[in-house]
């Protein structure tokens, strides 16, 4: 083992005032070195650099932050929890779990909970939170356009921030955590193709959304789906229908319908959480023989897998999601450190038999 390895592991941490002693000069003198000032003579700043180098010397930031007494406001601003999907309460407490830990640094998060069925309700909610000054923001960008306007105003006023759940192109964000959406409809299309019995069985991609065009999300996850089978079986013939989120009766109708006119498809794969819409749907058609793939581990969702009309849901940790984009903020903001500028999160699998084991 190296002598200055071993010198870590058994001595306590040397501070400037041991630094300076070694080296024979003033404390002030080491601080200088230490911060890249003038006025220090060069075979002096050696001699210090030199010991700075033998006992593997860091600055205790941390200590630094916590003296200074500065205090710290994230902007959280992400979707509220509403009637049409619960998905965002795992985010939420993740935020609020990593928050918790660190709240003896000076560090607190104000949230700007947005509508996910309006989009004037996230621009409104941006707006607030630049007019707050905030230190640095946690966004779910879940409108694009409005979302790289929000980020060009972010990055015009150098405040720093974080992408979770979904990504911005041509954006200067410090970090992504989130799927790869591609890769996670790649996923569905795997296990899509898993459950096909004949060769002429068809499948069928739904996004339901409460917005009048899917968004980015789903057509990138779509997209991945369309690319594994066009590369890997492409003689599947794979349709595509978007439903508009809303009234039961209207896409029940509608899917029923569609069903009717194509009775080759025999799988069917549910863009985002809203599948458990399609499972309720396909059970009170009576329509037992065809599988369904969706995504996230909800409890409307839970119920229909665990009963048999879900086959399979694909989860992203979305409670994690929210832990890692604070404690990201903080090492960024508290502790000076870089930090990954993409974060995948891992794609699960949940299934009847491990869903009651799976730790969101």
């Amino acid at each position: 083992m190296p002598k200055r390895t071993n010198q870590l592991l058994n001595s306590s941490p040397v501070g400037i005032k041991e630094i300076a002693k070694r080296a024979n000069v003033s404390i002030a003198t080491v601080d200088r070195v230490l911060h890249n000032r003038g006025g220090v003579a060069k075979a002096t700043k050696i001699k210090i650099q030199e010991i700075l180098d033998e006992i593997d010397y860091h600055p205790n930031i941390l200590a630094s932050r916590l003296k200074s007494n500065k205090k710290y406001i994230l902007g959280i601003l992400i979707p509220e929890v509403s009637s049409d999907t619960t998905f965002w309460e795992a985010p939420y407490n993740g935020i609020i779990q990593a928050l918790r830990e660190i709240d003896n640094y000076g560090i607190n998060g104000k949230p700007y909970l947005f509508n996910l069925s309006d989009k004037s309700s996230f621009v409104k909610r941006s707006q607030e939170l630049l007019a707050d000054n905030v230190d640095a923001v946690l966004m779910a960008p879940s409108f694009v356009p409005e979302a790289s306007r929000f980020a060009m105003e972010l990055e015009d006023r150098q405040i720093p921030y974080l992408l979770i759940d979904s990504i911005l192109p041509k954006r200067e964000y410090i970090s992504y955590i989130g799927p790869n959406l591609r890769g996670s409809g790649a996923v569905a299309a795997q296990l899509t193709h898993l459950l096909l019995k004949k060769a002429k069985d068809q499948v069928l991609v739904i996004n339901i959304s409460s917005l009048k065009k899917p968004n980015v999300n789903l057509k990138e996850i779509e997209a991945g789906f369309h690319e594994y089978f066009e590369s890997n079986y492409p003689n599947v013939h794979v349709h595509s229908l978007s439903l508009k989120d809303g009234n039961l009766k209207t896409l029940n109708q509608k899917l029923q319908n569609y069903l009717a006119e194509n009775p080759a498809i025999r799988s069917i794969f549910v863009t985002n959480s809203r599948v458990h819409y399609v499972a309720r749907l396909l059970e009170e058609q009576g329509k037992k023989h065809l599988s369904l793939i969706g995504f996230d581990y909800l409890e409307e969702n839970l119920q229909y897998l665990k009963g048999g009309a879900i086959d399979f849901l694909i989860c992203h940790k979305p409670e994690q999601q929210g832990y890692m984009g604070i404690m990201s903020l903080h090492q960024h903001l508290v502790l000076s450190q870089e930090v990954p500028n993409v974060q995948f999160m891992p794609i699960d699998i949940v299934t009847k038999e491990n869903c009651d084991f799976y730790p969101n």
